[in-house]
């Protein structure tokens, strides 16, 4: 017997890169608070997995991408999560929750150029224990 297990009116149908989307929502929306204006033409992206060559040493989490061009060829400052490197350093659903708050209060905090503990003083964004 074949089918779906769930209805997709269940809040546990949703698919894992959806989930994924929901923790990043989240994330952006904790820091939204205290730097909307700063956040405010940032775009945020989810992909699956990073673009690397067979020499990168580390393979990223996240990613700034400044803005560029002017005009209609402009692109705006972009912050990309990259899904399955977090996942795969994730014990469980919380800490894929922290990892991915962690990985954008880094980003923003390269794009703002300042440190982590000035983004989130709360303690978020990779302290001593980072690689």
């Amino acid at each position: 017997m074949r089918g779906t297990l769930l209805p997709p009116d269940v809040p546990a149908y949703a698919t894992r890169g959806e989930r994924f989307d929901d923790l990043v929502l989240d994330a952006v929306e904790h820091l939204d608070h205290r730097w909307s204006a700063e956040l405010a033409d940032v775009e945020f992206a989810v992909e699956d997995v990073p673009p690397i060559t067979v020499t990168d040493d580390s393979i990223p989490l996240a990613h700034y991408q400044p803005a560029t061009g002017k005009g209609r060829s402009a692109t705006p400052r972009r912050i990309v999560i990259y899904r399955r490197p977090l996942e795969a350093r994730a014990v469980d659903n919380e800490d894929l929750a922290e990892l991915v708050l962690d990985a954008i209060i880094h980003e923003v905090a390269e794009m703002m150029d300042v440190d982590p503990a000035v983004i989130d003083p709360e303690g978020h964004g990779w302290g001593d224990d980072e690689e």
